[in-house]
């Protein structure tokens, strides 16, 4: 059974660390060490660890060219591993989403959202799953690039755990009993759970 690759999108850097635009570097992290894999590897321009979780073998994969060129590291390790499309889940930010929200999809367009777009053109399809993290709409007039870029807020911050612990579940599930299932159970609000 070929492996399942798990990428969550981001920026490299330290200034870029805990911001809403790095959500999928932040679940990956999530994923990482509830499951006890190391992502102590570069490879084909991705930072990843290797584990088995759900009877699959597991590649968890951090991106680090910049955002918006995401397409040439799921590219490579796609190619690299000879993964169909379909075992490809992808993590990341979605202002249209409100806070506390995910959505899972088997496939679907990038929404906007300049790293999906790059994956798209890259690989050739947009016949993969991904699941994006609501990160809700600038206030105000506040430029979106400026928005995304920023810190959660301390009341986000607060309630980001229960957000992550969610993105385990969910994912679980999606390798457990198929991603119709998890969206089912998770496609909504997650903070209304508690």
């Amino acid at each position: 059974m070929e492996p399942y690759i798990i990428f969550g999108l981001g920026n490299p850097g330290t200034e870029y660390e805990k911001t809403r635009h790095n959500i999928g570097f932040i679940a990956v992290d999530k994923l990482a060490v509830s499951w006890r894999i190391e992502l102590s590897r570069v490879r084909f321009k991705s930072l990843v660890g290797e584990g088995r979780i759900c009877n699959e073998k597991i590649i968890l994969a951090k991106p680090m060219t910049f955002m918006n060129r995401s397409g040439k590291a799921v590219r490579s390790l796609k190619n690299f591993y000879k993964i169909q499309p379909n075992r490809i889940l992808v993590i990341h930010d979605d202002m249209d989403l409100p806070f506390g929200s995910i959505r899972l999809r088997s496939s679907g367009g990038s929404g906007g959202q300049r790293g999906m777009q790059s994956i798209i053109s890259a690989i050739g399809t947009q016949d993969f799953a991904r699941l994006r993290v609501g990160i809700d709409r600038p206030p105000g007039r506040m430029d979106p690039m400026d928005y995304v870029l920023k810190p959660f807020s301390r009341k986000d911050q607060s309630e980001l755990d229960f957000v992550l612990n969610a993105i385990v579940s969910a994912v679980e599930m999606l390798l457990s009993d198929g991603i119709d299932k998890a969206m089912t159970q998770f496609n909504h609000s997650v903070l209304d759970d508690e």
